[in-house]
Order: structure tokens, then sequence, then C-alpha cells
């Protein structure tokens, strides 16, 4: 087994199996999630990958090894991982790589209440003494702990229908495209006696991914979803990615909404209920989110990318809610933790308590012309980089920040070019009041950076 540190991210664990996490590893991990967190329980999920359940049961073994109880939840979504963590006020831990392909998995690890393990919060720690434990074989001595099976998807779903009020909503036509993912076994639990008919695209769960890959952020794999939109005639389309905490929305036209409008609508929503509170932003939203918050009575937060900034920011503010461009959304009232499906009943509530199409309900809350995010693969990310910071500095009326990456902004547009935390990659958002300007930007910024 190589260098941990290849597989030990910014925010969770993740690689290629057998080759880069293995069981010896999961077991490590296990071992040394214990002692670093000095857990006296902790609780696992997993996801429908093949590998999962072998890596889950390693993990097992070395948390109790070292003395910790193990409650094994079985299958389930990564955000019923967080509602076991939080509810049963337990440390946990998540076996799935998301979206990535069948030959990865990962761990996605928290402290009790769902707090997220990072490599500032734990993470670094953990790899250091998985790492030691994997060179020096260290056997576990004293007390081994037990492991007790637990079916949480029932309170998982009773749970997230208390935090939002579906009591009014009409009978609505929904196409749920579970990507053979984590969604196929939670949405038929969670809409369970609400007045929809779903029309379920993939629910069976395969972690080969036969249809497309479980990852709605990329266009090509909504097109089956927005076909049956538009087939069956129905009122929305959602999408999960493979671990079902994110959450994509396709609307009664066909047509996919960015994860701005629908961070606006809950936001929105949320103020409704908290007049007056904080609303967290990651800084490649829409200029409409922070707009639509203050025009709402709210305070707009803006952060860097990532779940672990955002749930550190809604715990120091008290912010009732938090939305990301990625289709992350983040609730004060689930342990600040992210839940596509939180978001998804938010969606159909605001939908059903009207008449009107999905389109006219959203059209407030999208004002501005976007690229969407655009990788573009370079040898030198930071000789990029400063390639379009010589390029726009000094202009008149344009300002930079570096908060994450490099922030540019103009009269009417701003861009955002940031490195991937795993991928020689940089990422580019742009947006402009419309279409022209904002592809005059981001195919000025893309010539340099792909020069």
């Amino acid at each position: 087994m190589g260098d941990l540190a290849k597989i030990f991210k910014a925010y969770d664990i993740r690689g290629v199996v057998p080759g880069e996490l293995d069981e010896d590893v999961a077991e490590a991990v296990g071992a040394a999630f214990v002692e670093v967190t000095g857990a006296g329980s902790v609780v696992i999920a997993h996801d429908m990958r093949a590998s999962s359940v072998p890596l889950a049961a390693a993990f097992a073994r070395g948390a109790t090894g070292r003395g910790a109880d193990v409650v094994d939840a079985g299958l389930g979504s990564t955000d019923l991982l967080y509602y076991a963590s939080g509810s049963l006020g337990l440390p946990g831990v998540m076996f799935t790589a998301s979206h990535n392909p069948a030959r990865y998995n990962g761990m996605k690890l928290c402290r009790a209440g769902a707090v997220p393990v990072g490599t500032g919060t734990g993470l670094a720690e953990v790899r250091d003494r998985a790492a030691e434990l994997l060179a020096s074989c260290v056997q576990a001595t004293g007390r081994t702990g037990k492991i007790t099976k637990r079916d949480l998807l029932a309170g998982y779903a009773a749970h997230l229908r208390g935090l939002v009020d579906l009591s009014a909503i009409r009978p609505l036509r929904v196409v749920v495209d579970a990507g053979n993912g984590m969604g196929g076994h939670t949405v038929p639990s969670v809409f369970e006696g609400l007045p929809l008919e779903v029309t379920a695209l993939y629910f069976e769960l395969d972690g080969t991914f036969p249809n497309h890959e479980a990852n709605p952020i990329e266009p090509d794999n909504l097109r089956d979803l927005q076909k049956a939109v538009l087939d069956q005639g129905a009122d929305l389309g959602l999408a999960f990615d493979g671990d079902a905490d994110r959450c994509w929305v396709v609307d009664e036209r066909g047509e996919s909404v960015s994860p701005s409008t629908i961070t606006a609508l809950v936001a929105a929503r949320e103020l409704a209920r908290h007049p007056g509170a904080t609303v967290i932003h990651n800084l490649i939203t829409s200029k409409a989110v922070p707009e639509i918050i203050a025009e709402h009575g709210g305070v707009p937060v803006r952060t860097r990318v990532g779940h672990s900034f955002i749930k550190a920011e809604m715990a120091r503010t008290g912010a009732v809610f938090g939305g990301e461009h990625s289709a992350h959304y983040y609730f004060r009232d689930f342990w600040f933790a992210d839940s596509g499906m939180l978001a998804a009943l938010h969606v159909l509530a605001a939908l059903g308590e009207q008449d009107a199409p999905l389109s006219d309900v959203l059209r407030p809350y999208s004002r501005y012309a976007a690229s969407g995010e655009i990788n573009s693969a370079v040898d030198d990310v930071a000789a990029a980089l400063e390639r379009v910071r010589a390029l726009y500095a000094g202009r008149d009326g344009v300002s930079v920040d570096e908060l994450d990456g490099l922030t540019v902004s103009g009269p009417g547009w701003w861009f955002n070019l940031r490195p991937s935390n795993t991928e020689p990659l940089l990422r580019l958002n742009a947006e402009a009041a419309d279409e022209k300007p904002m592809a005059a930007i981001r195919d000025e910024i893309l010539a340099v950076v792909r020069s």
C-alpha cells in the first residue's frame, strides 16, 4: 500500500480499490479514528459499491479492536449517516466514493452531531496514526468493542419530513433518477405517504453504474431524466448522486435548474420561518443569491468552496441554511449537515403549494447568465492563475480577491478561477448580466488558461 497522503483528501478519504484503499487500510483507519477522537462508540453506514461492505467490516474490526462499540446502520445515503450521527450523538463514518467511478471507494468521517472531520480538524492526525499502525502492525490489546446492527431508514425519513411542511401540497408527478445509487434506497421511504406520482429511473442499487455516472453536475448524466420529464408530462425531475447527498432539479420543460437558484429559493423559505437569520453561500454561487437573501431580510455570508468551510461557518454564525453551487445544501435543523433529500422536499413544497409550473416558481430566483463550472487541465496551475491575474490587474473598475483561488469582479460581471484539490485542474465559473458579456469573459479567460 502506497503513501496514505494520496487518498486522504481535504475533506474525506478516497482512492482506487484495492490499489490505493484496501481492507488493511480501512482497519488501520478504524483504529486510528478511535484513538484520535477518543470515541467510545461509532456509527457506520455504506453505499451500494461491492467494496463497501468489506471495507466497512474492516473499519469495524479496527474500531472494536481499540475498544469502541460500532453501530452498523447498513445501507444508507451520506445524509442518513449524518442523521445517525446527529440523532445518536455518535461519531460516524460513511463508506462511499460519492459520484466517482466504480473502481473508487472512500470514507467520510464526522464527530458526534455530524461535525465534519477534515484536514485541519483531525483527518491529518487520523492519516498519520493509520500510517504508523500499518507500518508497525501493532495489535489491539484490552477490551474489544461489540458491533450492533440497527436499521435507521424509517427514522431518517420521518425526521426529514418533519423539517418541511408538506401538508398542503397538491398532487405532483415527479421523475427521480437515482443513478443506481443510494437514492434508490432512500427515496421510497422519504416520499411514502406524500401525494406524489413517482416515475423511478435506475433505482436498482448497482455500484458499477450501468446506465450513467451518478454525477448530476455533468449535463450528459441528466439526459435520461430530462427526456422522461417531457415524455411523462411531469411537474419536475430530481437527480441524486451516488451517495444521495446532492440533488439536482429539472423543471417541467426538461430544463436543468442551477443550484444557485435552488439555494435562493430555499434561503427565502427558511428566512420566512426565521426572519433576520444568516444564510451561507460559497463564492461561486450566483450574485443573485446574496441579493435575494438580503431582500428577504437575511444576512448573507460568503465562504470558500467545500463542505468543511460551509459547516464551520454555519456553526460559527448559527446560520439557518447554506448552499453551494455543486448542489450541496446545508441545514441548521439537520445538525448543519448537507442533505440533497431535504432540499428536494423544499422544492416539492414550494411547487406543491401553488398552481404555477416550476419554471414560473423559480423565475424570481434566477437573474444572471452563468457559464457553469468549466474545468481546464493545466501543467502549471500557479502559472496559469498568474497569467489571468496579470491580464486583469489594473483594469478600471476591476477588483480582485483571493479567498479561494482568484475572484475578479467588474462592472456587471465576475468570475472565479480556482484550483482543484485533487487534480491538476483549474475550475472556472463566470457570470454576467446576460449571455453575451458572460461568454466574452469566459472565452477570454479560457484562452489565457489553456494557452
